[in-house]
């Protein structure tokens, strides 16, 4: 990399930590600390929600995943609208009247401390090891970029972050959000005017997108029923929308950010600022991978982007199979990029024979490609005995070192990390929160003053951070990090929201129904995840059903227990 773009990533982080620590604010007060004494303008907490989802899994794993599989993804997001409206007529007036600090405190006030302390440590547990997955991403791309290993990497960018959000509690978390989705954001813009004036003369931009349209790129819509696709409408209507209410609506780590909400009326406002803008902001980030597909019909493109993995193979006993495959590549990537040209020369001539017979044409040619590059995936999985590898999480950061001009790397970089410090300092603070007040508070010294319960909350800070760091050595190699973010949250997520369910829809629910129905979501979770091929978007819809079902029966055999509310 050029001088100019190691100036401006060391820049960026020595200014972010400098701003975050300087916004410390009522952080020696425990409400201050841990949610910013409830005073933060709607459009901030908003804007916060918005940070802490648009992590560097969307600006690593979603790009790859719109390069590898187009628009399909955007399916995922199609039931949030309607999750947030819910959540703002539900649960998110229960949270602010209540005046708690973690969801799960207001699990004791209508159930028992069981279900209370069991809820939140479920959310411990997946909590951290997502956070594990949301290091483990701007670890990828500095491993690329520098040569350095992932474990040195995961530190470099988590250690900053938990340092800052340690001594500037939730506010410092929130106004630096505030900065880094604008650059986030300009990130991308860059990216896609970039790749659009990357494009071949005599191909316009309206061409590009036939062009990716023709390999299935740009597909947004799929009713297919299918419980084993991953992405259908049903799954992004149905599935998705319990994973939407109980991510926002019962996780630690959204929910603290709505509790700094001035109102109950801000806080509504500050999660529909994500039912309107997240899903123009997820087809933006899709629109980036889509881009550098058709890129890279026109640009020689690499079999694999992992260069350590390429190098490994290439060297390695297998070196002659790999050299095969690359012949077979280059070859199949020439008739490619002649089919694509054919392509758009027919798209502009009108002609409607011609134009299918040359879509066809090229639609063959694709899949040709596609064929030898899974072959040599299966080579590096069989040569290195990693059964999981998939190398989308390198396309992004492969292109940006490669092709972005000098100052924009550094500018995509710092973006990147930008991404990955508004969601690792979201959940530390969420992280840290719940252990304090549902754990340590609760159960260990429930009569400390604020500075005891602030250091505490510092030393716990610093745990998860080095928990996390640890998780996100292995999780880069699990595939698509942000199918892998939502595999982590959909084990939990569903039994966790039907516990919630149970608590605001049913007033006869109890206690034992509440705590014996989880352990019961939770198991047919674990079942559904290892003896079926159910997607596992509708594990959090079993989960909840579960939860809700099984906690009723009890509830109605056992109808005098612990009843609250």
């Amino acid at each position: 990399m050029h001088p100019i773009d190691w100036a401006i990533i060391v820049i960026y982080l020595v200014w972010i930590v400098w701003d975050g620590l300087r916004l410390t604010k009522h952080s020696h007060l425990l409400e201050g600390y841990f949610l910013a004494s409830r005073s933060l303008p709607w459009w901030a907490v908003g804007l916060s929600v918005m940070a802490t989802q648009l992590s560097a899994i969307t600006m690593i794993g979603t790009t790859g995943q719109g390069y590898a599989d187009g628009m399909r993804f955007l399916q995922f997001y199609y039931a949030l609208p309607l999750a947030m409206i819910v959540l703002s007529v539900t649960l998110v007036p229960f949270f602010h009247n209540a005046r708690v600090y973690t969801a799960y405190e207001f699990l004791e006030q209508r159930f028992d401390a069981k279900t209370r302390a069991l809820t939140s440590f479920l959310f411990l547990l997946s909590r951290s090891m997502s956070l594990g997955v949301v290091i483990s991403a701007p670890a990828v791309v500095l491993a690329v970029v520098m040569g350095i290993s992932v474990t040195n990497t995961a530190l470099l960018i988590a250690l900053p972050t938990a340092v800052y959000t340690m001594f500037g509690g939730v506010q410092a978390v929130t106004w630096t959000d505030v900065k880094q989705m604008v650059l986030i954001v300009f990130g991308l813009v860059a990216a896609v005017v970039v790749l659009i004036f990357a494009l071949p003369p005599d191909v316009s931009v309206l061409q590009a997108l036939r062009i990716a349209g023709a390999a299935g790129r740009l597909q947004t819509f799929d009713f297919t029923f299918d419980l084993t696709n991953q992405y259908t409408f049903w799954s992004g209507t149905i599935a998705a929308l319990f994973l939407f209410c109980s991510y926002f609506g019962t996780d630690q780590s959204q929910v603290q950010r709505y509790l700094t909400a001035k109102s109950v009326d801000e806080a509504r406002g500050s999660l529909l600022m994500s039912a309107y803008w997240k899903i123009p902001l997820q087809a933006l980030v899709l629109l980036v991978g889509v881009f550098m597909f058709v890129f890279y019909l026109f640009t020689p493109v690499p079999m694999l982007f992992n260069a350590v993995h390429e190098r490994q193979i290439r060297e390695g006993p297998r070196s002659a199979d790999y050299a095969a495959l690359e012949s077979r590549f280059a070859a199949a990537v020439e008739t490619r990029q002649a089919a694509a040209m054919a392509l758009a020369a027919a798209d502009a001539g009108g002609d409607p024979s011609r134009l299918a017979s040359a879509r066809e044409a090229f639609s063959g040619r694709e899949s040709e490609v596609r064929s030898v590059r899974g072959e040599a995936l299966a080579l590096v999985r069989e040569a290195t005995g990693d059964r999981t590898y998939n190398d989308v999480n390198y396309v992004f950061p492969t292109f940006i070192t490669t092709h972005m001009p000098i100052g924009l790397v550094g500018l995509l970089i710092a973006a990147i990390f930008a991404a990955a410090m508004s969601t690792i300092s979201a959940e530390l603070a969420s992280l840290s929160t719940a252990t304090v007040i549902d754990f340590y508070r609760r159960f260990a010294r429930p009569d400390a003053d604020d500075r005891h319960y602030l250091r505490v909350s510092r030393l716990a800070t610093g745990f998860w951070g080095l928990f996390a760091s640890a998780v996100a050595v292995w999780a880069a190699e699990l595939g698509s990090l942000i199918e892998v973010v939502n595999r982590f949250g959909s084990f939990f997520y569903g039994s966790i929201l039907g516990v919630f369910i149970l608590a605001v829809g049913f007033r006869r629910a109890t206690a034992n129904g509440a705590f014996i129905g989880l352990i019961a979501g939770m198991g047919s979770v674990a079942w559904a995840a290892n003896y079926t091929s159910v997607a596992f978007l509708w594990h959090n819809v079993i989960g909840a059903v579960v939860v809700v079902v099984v906690g009723l029966i009890v509830s109605a055999i056992s109808p005098t227990s612990n009843v609250r509310g």
